[in-house]
C-alpha cells in the first residue's frame, strides 16, 4: 500500500522542534497533513495502532514514516498508560511493545517515539548530543512525576540538559474538574499558576506551565517551545476535539557521525574534512 510520504515537499507535514540542539540531535513531529493510507476519520497519516484504524493502514504509515526521514531503525513504540515508566531504548528490543510512557537512549541510531492526540511531548537532549529522552505527558503522567522519571534515567546533570514543548492542548481549551488541579496544587502549591477558574468546579489548565515547573524540580531550566493547540490546531489530531481520531507522533534520535567517501570508494569515518550529513528531512 503506498502513501505517497516520499512526494512531500522537504519540511511539508512535519514539525521541526525550534531549540539549539546540538546539530547530531535529531527531533521531529508528524501530523495528519502527510498523504498516508488512513480513512476517515483517522484521515490521514495515523500512526497509532489503538485506536481503531486499520492495522494494515497504520503499518503502512509506519513503513512510511521510516522511508521518508530515512531513519535509522524502526521507531521504539511503547505501550502507554499514563503512568511514569521509563523504557530504556538502549536494551535488547523486545518482541512486544514494553509499557512505558517515557524512553530514554545513550546510542546513536535508537529512534524514540511517543503517540499523542493532546497529551504533551516532552523532548529532551543533553548539551553533548549522548543523551536523549522522550516522554508522553498528560496530567496524569506530569502529576506521577514521569518529566522527573526520565530526567532521572538519562543519568547527566540536569542542569546539562534541554527540554522542548512539543503540541499539546493548549491552555485556552483545556477545561478540567477540581480533581485534577488538586493533584498538582496539593503537591505543590505553585501548580495553582496554571489554573484559571473556568465554572464552578472547572478550570482551564495549562499543561506547558505544569511541566515547566516539573522540568525546574529536578534542574532543567532551558526549556523551548510549548506555543501549540492541539484542539484548534486541525494539523494534529486531537481527542478532545474529535473523539474518534488517530495519533500524531513525536520522535527523536542521536544521529550516527558522518562518514567521508574517499575517490578509490572506500568509506572512512573521521579522516580528513567529513562530507556534510544531508538534512535529515531532504526525503520528506
Amino acid at each position: 500500500m503506498s502513501t505517497g510520504v516520499s512526494a512531500q515537499k522537504q519540511g511539508e507535514g512535519f514539525v521541526v522542534p525550534d531549540w539549539p540542539a546540538p546539530a547530531n540531535i535529531r527531533a521531529v513531529v508528524t501530523t495528519r497533513a502527510l498523504p498516508g493510507a488512513s480513512r476517515p476519520p483517522y484521515d490521514r497519516f495515523n500512526l497509532g495502532g489503538r485506536c481503531g484504524d486499520e492495522p494494515a493502514a497504520v503499518i503502512a504509515n509506519r513503513e512510511a514514516l521510516i522511508e521518508a526521514l530515512a531513519l535509522p531503525e524502526s521507531p521504539r513504540w511503547t505501550r502507554q498508560v499514563h503512568g511514569n515508566e521509563v523504557y530504556d531504548a538502549d536494551a535488547i528490543l523486545a518482541d512486544v511493545e514494553p509499557t512505558a510512557d517515557a524512553s530514554v537512549t545513550h546510542n546513536v541510531g535508537r529512534v524514540l517515539a511517543i503517540l499523542t492526540a493532546d497529551c504533551l511531548p516532552v523532548f529532551l537532549c543533553s548539551d553533548e548530543g549522548t543523551s536523549a529522552g522522550l516522554a508522553h505527558a498528560g496530567w496524569r503522567g506530569l502529576a506521577s512525576g514521569v518529566i522527573e522519571s526520565t530526567v532521572t534515567h538519562l543519568r547527566v546533570a540536569p542542569a546539562s540538559l534541554m527540554a522542548w514543548l512539543g503540541p499539546a492542548i493548549g491552555p485556552r481549551s483545556y477545561e478540567v474538574g477540581d480533581e485534577v488541579r488538586a493533584a498538582f496544587v496539593d503537591v505543590d502549591a505553585n501548580a495553582a499558576d496554571a489554573f484559571e477558574a473556568a465554572r464552578p468546579g472547572h478550570w482551564l489548565c495549562d499543561l506547558y506551565a505544569l511541566a515547566r515547573l516539573r522540568l525546574s524540580s529536578p534542574g532543567v531550566g532551558r526549556v523551548f517551545g510549548g506555543c501549540f493547540d492541539t484542539l484548534a490546531d486541525e494539523r494534529f489530531y486531537s481527542y478532545r476535539r474529535d473523539r474518534e481520531t488517530g495519533r500524531f507522533a513525536s520522535l527523536l534520535w542521536i544521529e550516527p557521525a558522518s562518514v567521508k567517501v574517499e575517490p578509490d570508494g572506500a568509506d572512512t569515518a573521521g579522516a580528513g574534512e567529513p562530507i556534510a550529513p544531508q538534512p535529515v528531512f531532504a526525503r520528506a
